[in-house]
């Protein structure tokens, strides 16, 4: 090993060493427990960011592409459920590190060809908050990942129809639930959308999307997600806004 490299080798271990006396100092002052595990002492413990390593993978809600980054269960869905209804932002840099994953997977797919001009002629829109989640939380889960991952939110949904808890309704409920719970906010001719959200389920929240979107006249080329799930049976560790 030469001179510079042996430099370099330390001048790694001094940092990883002052990072972990950091932490250890950070955890005296504000104790705290992995969102993932429960392991004391750490935001997210070195195994749990290693289980949200992100392999896109495609899935189909109807003929709507969806590219999720994970799969929901266990660490993932115990830190995703954490970072949006516990607020453990702590878990951001991670969750937003296999958003933007998915989100270059959907871009990529949309203009194979040319995945450099897919990406600089389609809007990232986000599926919004209920307003009741937007009290709870003060914040919105997806745009803040996105701005985390260095992609830009765009808001052009907003409600205007209430609905019910999801959790423990099957797919048609759920799509029955979602109709017509969403509407563009301005025209959007012309516009290539992808959609984003955290998890995904039966669907129903992205397929709603996209129809406000096409009445509005966009074109919705895809959808990521940080996740993805098929279990549609009630689960206590499940955020209550999974679709």
């Amino acid at each position: 090993m030469t001179n510079d490299r042996r430099v370099v080798h330390a001048v790694r271990a001094v940092r990883e060493a002052a990072r972990a006396a950091a932490l250890d100092a950070w955890a005296v002052l504000m104790p705290t427990q992995c969102s993932g595990c429960g392991t004391p002492d750490r935001a997210l413990c070195a195994a749990c960011v290693s289980a949200l390593r992100a392999e896109p993978k495609a899935a189909y809600r109807e003929d709507l592409t969806v590219w999720s980054a994970l799969d929901y269960s266990d660490v993932v869905g115990r830190v995703l459920v954490a970072y949006k209804d516990g607020g453990r932002t702590d878990a951001a840099p991670a969750l937003a590190a296999a958003l933007r994953l998915a989100v270059g997977a959907a871009l990529a797919a949309a203009d194979p060809a040319d995945p450099a001009q897919a990406s600089g002629g389609i809007v990232l829109v986000t599926v919004p908050s209920s307003r009741r989640a937007w009290r709870a939380r003060g914040f919105h889960p997806v745009d803040l990942l996105l701005r985390r991952g260095g992609l830009r939110p765009s808001t052009l949904l907003l409600p205007c129809a209430g609905v019910a808890d999801q959790v423990g309704l099957g797919r048609q409920q759920r799509l029955d639930n979602r109709s017509g719970s969403l509407v563009a906010t301005r025209p959007l001719a012309g516009s290539r959308i992808v959609l984003v959200d955290d998890i995904v389920t039966t669907g129903a929240t992205l397929l709603e999307a996209r129809r406000a979107l096409r009445q509005a006249g966009g074109e919705v080329v895809g959808a990521a997600t940080v996740a993805e799930t098929r279990r549609l049976h009630p689960d206590i560790q499940r955020s209550r806004e999974t679709d």
